[in-house]
């Protein structure tokens, strides 16, 4: 299992510390795709725009809050966070953005506003940490420079006044992605006094070589690829020192957090595991299918900055991203043949990963290569750890809505989100192609 389950990078830091992040000279020349994919840098930011009342009640919590129509600067990604993480919004969240290339303003869009499912186990130190916020699931529009949001709590007849109330310190958060992957180092940009941005300076690129060689014995330092490997070659490595020929699938090319630019400077430092992965999680990213493949990275790492500047978490959530294409990215860093402690599926992030396909599913179906994609990373990843991707598991409840604390629960080894908790994820289209995806995994593994 040499260069698969290394627990330890601290000697490889330690040593890679000198060495610049960037692929060795003899590397082949990038492919059409990847190139295509790198950019000129430029920083992202997020703009933080508290909301106001709609109405004439001017007290806190008031059933209708929003801001009017206005002028940004350049974001691609909205969401709209709160103070209390513990508080539901109960109500409706639309908002209208102008495209920066026609000037033409969208239709009202509704956010996603069951989101804390999407969170830290209850009890760990990233739930507890003071700067969680509640949040909507952020929603990617495009490259905007204009927005109008309004926010309504629920009314009806059986809704109480408690009820018909938003939470405190509502705030619209508009993300710009930036363009690229940072540099080793660049000077600080000057940004105005709402925008909150974190180049890559020497702290951040001591991360970024860390977070790189997470993946030693995978790929290179600075890689901003892991390549595949046919069926032969993972069985062989894998397999070094067993006795008894492994069931695994192939390892998949992934696109790594280098690849996608990810500004290692937003997220805490170090990494967190777990004991072992014995279930992926699928979900839905619930950002809207509006988006190009070759957008995906700028999606991701506005995913990834919502979720750390926005939403206070350590690092991105989800421990895989894949997109409408097929690719598959590597997401909270740590190593992706590790078990990577995420914060994918409130009460069951022990002992799993979670895997996020970019879009809403609710009413759109997956793309086939979407749904081969979570079977190939599946039938490699759960293969490291001896799991059967078309079998059952036991995983302990860390609490939810489902299932107390504790309760030791049986799950299929590739679940849906809606399995561990009450929720709509991966969407009803998605979760109707898991079985899909368990046949392949476990074919790709030779069973």
């Amino acid at each position: 299992m040499r260069g698969f389950l290394a627990s330890s990078i601290g000697v490889t830091c330690a040593a890679a510390l000198a060495v610049p992040l960037t692929p060795p000279a003899a590397a082949p020349p990038p492919t059409t795709e990847r190139a295509a994919r790198a950019e000129a840098y430029a920083p992202g930011g997020t703009q933080s725009l508290p909301l106001a009342p709609l109405t004439r009640d001017r007290a806190p919590g008031a059933a209708a809050q929003g801001l009017p129509r206005r002028d940004v600067r350049h974001f691609s990604l909205v969401g709209v966070v709160w103070d209390d993480p513990g508080t539901e919004l109960r109500g409706r969240v639309e908002v209208r953005t102008r495209a920066t290339a026609t000037g033409t303003w969208s239709p009202w869009q509704e956010l996603e506003t069951h989101n804390a499912e999407h969170s830290a186990d209850p009890g760990t130190a990233e739930s507890a940490s003071r700067r969680v916020r509640g949040a909507t699931a952020p929603l990617w529009v495009g490259e905007s420079d204009g927005v109008e949001v309004r926010v309504r709590a629920e009314s009806g007849p059986q809704t109480t006044r408690a009820a018909a109330t938003l939470p405190g310190g509502m705030r619209l958060e508009l993300v710009d992605p930036g363009k690229g992957a940072p540099p080793a180092t660049v000077p600080e940009p000057e940004e105005g006094p709402r925008t909150t941005t974190t180049s890559a300076g020497s702290p951040a690129s001591a991360e970024a070589v860390a977070a790189s060689a997470a993946n030693a014995g995978l790929a290179p330092l600075g890689a901003t690829e892991i390549p595949a490997l046919s069926q032969a070659e993972t069985e062989a490595e894998l397999g070094a020192g067993q006795h008894t020929k492994p069931y695994v699938g192939a390892r998949p090319s992934i696109t790594t957090r280098h690849g996608w630019g990810a500004d290692e400077g937003l997220r805490e430092k170090g990494f967190v595991y777990t004991k072992k992965v014995k279930a992926a999680f699928v979900h839905h990213s619930a950002t809207g299918n509006n988006y190009r493949c070759s957008q995906a990275s700028s999606v991701i790492r506005s995913i990834y900055r919502y979720h750390v500047r926005s939403t206070g978490w350590r690092d991105l959530g989800y421990n895989f991203l894949v997109d409408k294409c097929g690719n598959i990215y590597e997401g909270r860093a740590g190593g992706v043949s590790k078990a990577v402690l995420g914060a994918h599926t409130l009460g069951f992030n022990s002992n799993s990963m979670g895997i996020a396909v970019l879009g809403t599913y609710s009413d759109r179906k997956p793309s086939s290569a979407a749904v081969k994609a979570i079977a190939r990373l599946t039938a490699w990843k759960l293969g490291i750890y001896g799991m059967n991707p078309d079998g059952k598991t036991y995983l302990k409840s860390g609490g939810g809505n489902l299932y107390r604390k504790g309760k030791n629960v049986r799950l299929n080894v590739i679940s849906g989100h809606r399995d561990g908790f009450a929720t709509n994820c991966p969407g009803k289209l998605l979760y109707g192609k898991l079985d899909t995806s368990r046949a392949k995994a476990a074919r790709y593994q030779g069973r």
